[in-house]
């Protein structure tokens, strides 16, 4: 008899929740900054923070990466 599983399942549906909760918070924060990413680009951005990524170098290749492809889109046009 294990009494376990089910406080584990809480704490990682628990865990869940609050991931989401902090995506959605920072989310609404990077609309209101205009950043122009979405959730999936946004929490792709966090948890490579979150594994060691230099922030500041991190925002520095997604400009780099933004102003290669809307170059790409104006010379196509």
């Amino acid at each position: 008899m294990s009494t376990s599983a089910p406080s584990t399942s809480s704490s990682a549906e628990m865990r869940l929740k609050n991931a989401r909760e902090t995506i959605d918070a920072l989310y609404d924060l990077s609309q209101l900054l205009q950043t122009g990413l979405d959730k999936q680009t946004l929490s792709i951005c966090v948890g490579m923070i979150e594994n060691g990524a230099h922030p500041d170098g991190l925002a520095a290749v997604v400009t780099e990466l933004r102003k290669e492809v809307e170059g790409k889109i104006v010379k196509t046009d």
